[in-house]
């Protein structure tokens, strides 16, 4: 089975769109080469994303714009605009039922995985977009931090 990237994809969508505007042009064509998909994926997300009301973006215009602050973006908004209260685990339905196992592994899991959904979402609640991008620098100044320093010295020209 296949686990979704939506919801990372678009995390990963609105941290380009605050890291990089003003820098370049926001096109989902940009977006998509980081992300390593296709500008169509971008497009579909973007409007999830907008359809949310976390940003806005004009038909043929390459400026999409947060609509909040990033501060005020949670992981669990972002969750909730692509994934569709989707769950974050599954129980496979084809058990034997005349198995001791088989016919009650499901109820089981299903009490145990509601109790970690809750906890991840709740987490997820408390982690802002912001958060994110703060980590991103940090990460990035660890790594290259002369490339850091020459993509603000390039904003700050602007």
């Amino acid at each position: 089975m296949r686990i979704s990237t939506r919801f990372s994809d678009s995390i990963h969508i609105l941290a380009f769109i605050e890291t990089y505007k003003g820098k370049l042009p926001l096109s989902s064509e940009h977006i998509a080469e980081s992300i390593e998909t296709s500008p169509v994926v971008v497009r579909r997300l973007m409007g999830k994303l907008r359809s949310a009301g976390l940003i806005k973006t004009v038909h043929g215009s390459a400026d999409p714009k947060l609509m909040r602050e990033p501060k005020d973006i949670s992981l669990y908004d972002v969750f909730l605009a692509v994934e569709d209260e989707q769950h974050l685990f599954a129980i496979d339905p084809k058990t034997n039922p005349d198995c001791i196992v088989g016919g009650n592994i499901q109820t089981t899991l299903s009490e145990f995985y509601k109790q970690a959904e809750t906890v991840a979402k709740a987490k997820l609640a408390t982690i802002s977009l912001q958060d994110v991008l703060n980590s991103i620098l940090v990460k990035q100044s660890e790594k290259d931090p002369q490339k850091l320093i020459n993509s603000n010295l390039k904003s700050s020209r602007r």
